[in-house]
């Protein structure tokens, strides 16, 4: 089972072994993203050789991509995924996804919404074009990165180091004090956190950091990572009082850090007018665009839960008549120890209500994360069958519990079968699956008589039926 750990400044060198080799080109497969965006409650985890990310915003929780190691298997993370997702009952949202890795993506999980959010995109730049300005096109900024030349000859600029933290200390006062004037609360609150990283990562050996420097007096400070064959520049503050700074640190942090990456990534504009004007006059070459992708399962489209008719049994949606009846199901400990569910664990310190269980049902219903049938006879409920723990690849699980006083008639095995082929067939699902404690020889009789053992471990028999 993958354990989600939060992210700390401690884990840069883990995260940079999966990022300085990540293909993505995006600034969220990076390390300084993860590590500048505490809000977002980054947490990690790692399975079969990937990075595993979770991040939380607005409520919801949404994943990174896989990003594989030098030996690492995307399909057996994502396989670990899957199992966290149904063991914590969330509901499964991929942010940023490549597009490189949607088509795999959608293969794998035939239910799917798909967008692509404009204020996301990255700006992606040719790294030649970003360290020589070459050509007509770039003529504006050659023009401004010369007339900075001509007005300040000994400006220069220079990797930083540990030993650059009083005149780093210098700039920032003084660039707030610019900044200030105008700006809205969000671009302060960016400020901050721009501030507050790079003065924790600038010499730390994991990111790429430098200055334009004037006659000892830091006027422009860069920071970033590179990752794959892109360089992400997550930082770029200059003082504006000069001139043509701006293109000519982009230039200058380029050829001293571009080496032999084929890409720099500026990052998006961040839904800011100012910013995306800027980042379009460098003219970029492509607009890095990043998929959002919510997996849905075959109870997306069920609006209700139908009634299935068997030769003695009536299986169909529990109703408020049937809540006396339900409440004595769930509270018999002693058959349900076959159950392999407490309501205890997740009842927590709350008070058990008359309506608890019930409730339960529906809501795990409305969020499409189970079917829950009351097995009837005649009009008495005497039994549960529950589809549930759809693993968002055309697979789920089916349990079914019976009352003492009924046991042994076979209904088990009846409503068992209904459920099974209403969901094979009706329901859309390609495979069910079931288990039972080697102990419940009750259970392992009547899982046999329908279905194939697929295999055990110390506490379960498995069993599936595909088709």
């Amino acid at each position: 089972m993958l354990e989600f750990k939060p992210l700390f400044v401690a884990d840069t060198a883990l995260l940079r072994s999966y990022y300085e080799h990540c293909p993505f080109r995006f600034c969220e497969y990076t390390a300084g993203i993860k590590l500048m965006w505490t809000s977002l409650r980054p947490a990690y985890a790692e399975a079969a050789g990937c990075l595993l990310v979770r991040f939380e915003l607005d409520g919801e929780t949404f994943f990174d991509y896989p990003v594989a190691g030098a030996e690492g298997d995307e399909d057996a993370a994502l396989t670990a995924l899957e199992q966290h997702w149904i063991e914590q009952g969330i509901a499964p949202i991929f942010s940023v996804i490549p597009s490189e890795k949607l088509p795999h993506l959608l293969r794998r999980y035939p239910y799917a919404r798909v967008s692509a959010p404009r204020l996301w995109q990255d700006y992606l730049y040719h790294a030649e074009d970003m360290q020589s300005f070459a050509g007509r096109r770039y003529s504006g900024q050659r023009n401004h990165i010369n007339n900075f030349t001509r007005r300040y000859p000994t400006a220069h600029f220079r990797p930083l180091t540990a030993e650059d933290e009083d005149k780093l200390a210098i700039f920032w006062r003084e660039f707030e004090e610019q900044f200030a004037k105008g700006d809205s609360k969000s671009a302060v609150k960016e400020l901050r956190l721009a501030e507050e990283f790079f003065n924790a990562h600038y010499a730390d050996g994991h990111f790429l950091a430098g200055c334009m420097e004037l006659d000892g007096r830091m006027i422009s400070v860069a920071l970033g990572e590179r990752c794959g064959e892109t360089v992400i520049v997550h930082i770029e503050k200059a003082m504006q009082e000069f001139e043509g700074i701006y293109p000519t640190m982009v230039r200058e942090f380029a050829r001293t850090f571009g080496g032999d990456a084929l890409w720099f990534n500026r990052e998006d504009d961040a839904a800011n007018r100012g910013l995306r004007m800027s980042k379009l006059q460098y003219l970029p070459a492509e607009m890095g665009e990043k998929y959002h992708v919510e997996l849905e399962n075959e109870l997306h489209h069920l609006r209700e839960i139908p009634t299935l008719q068997t030769e003695r049994l009536t299986l169909r949606p529990f109703t408020d008549a049937d809540k006396p009846a339900y409440n004595a199901i769930c509270l018999d400990d002693e058959r349900n120890r076959w159950w392999g569910y407490d309501y205890r664990t997740d009842l927590g310190d709350a008070p058990l209500t008359e309506d608890y269980f019930l409730s339960v049902t529906r809501e795990d219903f409305r969020r499409h994360l189970a079917v829950n049938f009351a097995i009837c006879l005649g009009e008495r409920c005497i039994g549960e069958a529950v589809l549930y723990r759809f693993d968002h690849r055309g697979g789920a699980e089916l349990g079914c519990r019976i009352v003492k006083s009924e046991a042994g008639s076979g209904y088990g095995t009846e409503a068992f079968t209904a459920v099974k082929n209403w969901a094979l067939y009706k329901l859309g699902l390609r495979k069910v699956v079931a288990k039972c404690y080697h102990e419940n020889t009750a259970s392992f009789r009547m899982l046999s008589s329908c279905m194939r053992k697929t295999g055990e471990d110390e506490t379960f028999s498995y069993f599936e039926t595909t088709v």
